[in-house]
């Protein structure tokens, strides 16, 4: 059997439950009233429904994600971002002179997202940094700060001491997080929900595109409260933000070429991703997939940083995987292409839908839909996990429970 009624117990709290009743006292024997909390969870979330592994199905649930990231914080009659459940009141959102974010693991990776959104929309400086270095240096918080910490499981342990120590400083702390009730949605003074559902898989998937949401949906938040875009501009990214879930989509309709590319690739040891711009901390993500999974030697890289010292690594047998979609810095990553292609690697692009230019310079291409720049890191993720995916499967190996791995990060 199972519940979706729950009471969360704090420090120095213990609970005695008889078939009558629930009773829970303080280290002082002092009764303690506690909120009951509905958990709109169920049990059909938690199997696999007909796919070989959670983490598949998972990646499959990406699109439903997106859209309930969308829903209730877009108000459809102006396309513009409404978050109505944060405590944080619209001058204290004019009065941010800097953002920190916090985070661990993949986590970590959709705070650089953020940091690029964040400081593109908003004009805030932002500041990225790990739980577990954060909260050994000396913090220079200043008033008007403001804290973002993410976590999917919301228990994760550096994340939640890093927590602790921006509010000992009096800094608000938002939390972004997939589930209610965890110590950081308790802990922080305001919490925005991924809206994931439960991810089994070890392996972060849709937690991420929650995270990436939330972040994109924030931001531009902000930057109407700022008044740093107008509204004309603020209603043209959302949208595109609201066509995500249709392209989403388009890239999980063409798993069968993820598979293809898969078999093709499985018998490598070594593997350089390789981004730029917004899309490089994908490619430290898409690495991570691979490297956590299938225990394959991965590293992601600045493409602009190749020469600076990966580039010595490349030849027949260290393939490189480029995010290369047609933005900003394309045309500087098409350069680092082909710089690659002179040491004979074998290069896999993720490029956008009619790109010709890179199905002619690169050895094997899958193509993603077409958005606006910004957008590209919510596309660009989807093939690298099913690629990380299907090669691990193909191993043979524990694609749901990777050796030494766990979920939740709870100890240093």
């Amino acid at each position: 059997g199972y519940t979706n009624r729950v009471i969360f117990l704090e420090e120095k709290e213990i609970a005695t439950i008889t078939k009558d009743k629930v009773e829970i006292i303080d280290f002082k024997g002092k009764i303690m009233q506690k909120e009951i909390v509905n958990i709109e969870w169920d049990e059909e979330m938690t199997e696999k429904s007909g796919y070989k592994h959670f983490m598949l199905k998972e990646i499959f649930q990406e699109t439903m994600v997106v859209r309930n990231n969308l829903e209730g914080r877009i108000n459809l009659s102006t396309n513009e971002p409404e978050l109505k459940n944060l405590f944080l009141t619209l001058d204290k959102i004019k009065e941010i002179k800097r953002i920190f974010i916090l985070a661990c693991g993949s986590s970590y990776y959709t705070a650089l997202v953020g940091k690029y959104v964040f400081e593109e929309l908003t004009g805030i400086p932002v500041e990225v940094d790990y739980g577990s270095e954060f909260r050994y240096r000396k913090v220079l918080l200043r008033d008007k700060d403001l804290t973002v910490v993410i976590s999917q499981s919301g228990e994760t342990a550096d994340t939640i001491a890093a927590l602790r120590a921006c509010k000992e400083l009096g800094s608000h702390v938002l939390a972004l997080t997939n589930v209610r009730g965890s110590t950081i949605s308790r802990e922080a003074d305001s919490v925005m929900y991924i809206n994931a559902g439960p991810e089994i898989g070890v392996a972060t998937t849709k937690a991420f595109i929650g995270q990436l949401m939330c972040l994109y949906v924030l931001s531009l938040y902000f930057a109407k409260v700022r008044g740093t875009l107008n509204s004309l501009e603020i209603k043209k990214i959302f949208s595109e933000l609201i066509k995500i879930p249709q392209l989403v989509e388009v890239i999980l309709f063409k798993d069968p070429e993820i598979t293809k590319l898969s078999e093709e690739f499985y018998k490598f040891h070594n593997f350089l991703y390789l981004g730029r711009g917004i899309n490089y901390p994908i490619a430290l993500e898409g690495a991570l997939k691979l490297k956590e999974i299938s225990y394959i030697h991965a590293e992601g890289y600045p493409a602009g940083e190749m020469k600076h010292g990966p580039i010595a690594l490349l030849d027949k047998d260290f393939p490189v995987v480029v995010i290369v979609p047609r933005d900003m810095v394309y045309t500087k990553v098409v350069n680092n292409i082909k710089e690659v292609k002179a040491r004979d690697a074998l290069v896999l692009a993720i490029a956008t839908e009619g790109d010709q230019e890179i199905k002619n310079i690169v050895d094997r291409v899958f193509y993603i839909p077409k958005t606006i720049d910004i957008l590209y890191p919510i596309l660009t993720i989807i093939p690298l996990q099913l690629f990380a995916y299907h090669i691990a499967d193909r191993l043979g190996c524990d694609v749901d429970k990777p050796r030494n791995l766990a979920k939740s990060v709870t100890v240093e």
